[in-house]
């Protein structure tokens, strides 16, 4: 890999980092952010729903703007409406406006779902040109973010530092952050890709994309993992906090260790992809979330509850990132392809959060979690579609089929 290559993936690299320190910020202080805005478990259901509006909205979007103008461009605006709209979450926290704390909500979903997108394309064609697989660690490196921007939030709440403050300086660091990577980034990635599907008629690609079997079910492993970490990422404080009776800083430090636990599992996966395969680290990892889904729901102890979220994030922290990659090796228009996926996990941002939370407000955080048990249990079944890269290798046995060609004299 030369210098450029290099210095294009340490900049990948940052891209996965920033979204996962702000992604965290503000998931540690959702609990200050209802107290502040004054909102019932279900009314803050329906404030999410920005998040989960915008993050649709970005992710449809994202296709093809990378499709017209290239991975550059959507990286780096979806990336400021990120950082911009942060700092309005916290504006909006300060003053108490729930349309405020929504409309910044509903920008950070939609720069972080439009940059999605871009960034995990761009992550596939590093995967192409060094031949290794990368996705996991640059999926891990977003966990990282989370594991940093929790422990930077579980400080900011116990030290009892104000929201808009705490938000205001994540959105300066991930300024730093973008005006150094940036550069990095070349142009004309996916746009290159995209012209070249369009001499042949991307309008019938895509369609022929959606009907493919095996990556709709890659697609619903996706889902599977999307909603199991999403879910943790919007209501795990506070279903520590209203569901196992945790005080708003323990609450933080059990969602740090859930984001340890995805760090530790995406940058360990590649050694344990390249030893077992794909299908069977997706299968083990639904086995693990699923244990401890069932142990946070069905506990009645805060500690095993606790201890139980590493299994959780453990089992979550692969599927994504292997699906992406099984998705881009799948066939031809690796960006249809790429998108496709991506777009359907989010399906689990835009329906999870509002909807567990309106099943909160009836049954209960815990009982509500039972939706994402049977999603994450289903991907146990469906884990060898993820196994794109074998193939029949009928050239290998062609020429001992032609006795001119047969090496046996």
């Amino acid at each position: 890999m030369d210098l450029a290559a290099r210095r294009r993936r340490q900049a990948l690299f940052l891209f996965f980092f920033l979204p996962g320190i702000a992604m965290s910020s503000w998931v540690t202080r959702t609990p200050d952010i209802r107290d502040r805005l004054e909102v019932s478990t279900g009314q803050m259901g329906l404030v999410l729903f920005g998040l989960s509006l915008g993050s649709m909205t970005g992710i449809l979007c994202s296709g093809r703007l990378v499709s017209r103008y290239g991975t550059r461009p959507v990286i780096g605006w979806g990336t400021v409406l990120l950082i911009v709209s942060l700092a309005l979450v916290g504006v909006g926290g300060l003053l108490a406006s729930v349309p405020m704390v929504m409309a910044g909500l509903c920008g950070f979903g939609a720069g972080m779902g439009a940059g999605d997108v871009a960034v995990n394309i761009d992550g596939t064609d590093i995967e192409r040109i060094s031949g290794t697989t990368t996705l996991p660690t640059l999926h891990g490196c977003f966990s990282l973010g989370t594991v940093i921007g929790a422990g930077a939030g579980m400080a900011a709440t116990a030290g009892g530092l104000p929201v808009h403050w705490h938000l205001t300086g994540v959105a300066l660091l991930s300024a730093a952050i973008f005006w150094y990577a940036i550069r990095s980034i070349p142009a004309g990635t996916g746009r290159q890709a995209s012209d070249a599907h369009d001499d042949t008629g991307v309008g019938h690609a895509r369609p022929q994309v959606w009907k493919d079997r095996k990556l709709v079910l890659i697609g619903a492993i996706v889902l599977a993992m999307a909603l199991a970490e999403g879910s943790a990422n919007d209501w795990l404080p506070l279903l520590m906090v209203d569901g196992h009776g945790l005080d708003a800083t323990l609450g933080s430090l059990v969602y740090a260790g859930f984001a340890a636990a995805m760090t530790i599992g995406r940058f360990g996966g590649t050694f344990f992809l390249d030893r077992f395969g794909r299908t069977v680290v997706v299968r083990a990892g639904a086995l693990s979330g699923a244990l401890g889904l069932i142990l946070v729901i069905f506990s009645d102890s805060a500690a095993l509850a606790g201890a139980a979220v590493l299994f959780w994030g453990l089992g979550a922290s692969l599927g994504f990132p292997v699906a992406l990659s099984a998705a881009g090796e799948s066939g031809p228009d690796q960006n249809a392809r790429v998108g496709l996926v991506a777009t359907i996990g989010y399906i689990a941002f835009l329906v999870g959060p509002p909807g567990l939370g309106f099943l909160g407000d009836h049954w209960g955080l815990r009982p509500a979690m039972l939706v994402v048990l049977v999603f994450v249990a289903s991907a146990v079944l469906l884990a060898p579609a993820v196994d794109t890269r074998r193939r029949p290798a009928p050239a290998t046995a062609a020429p001992c089929e032609d006795p001119e060609r047969s090496p046996i004299p």
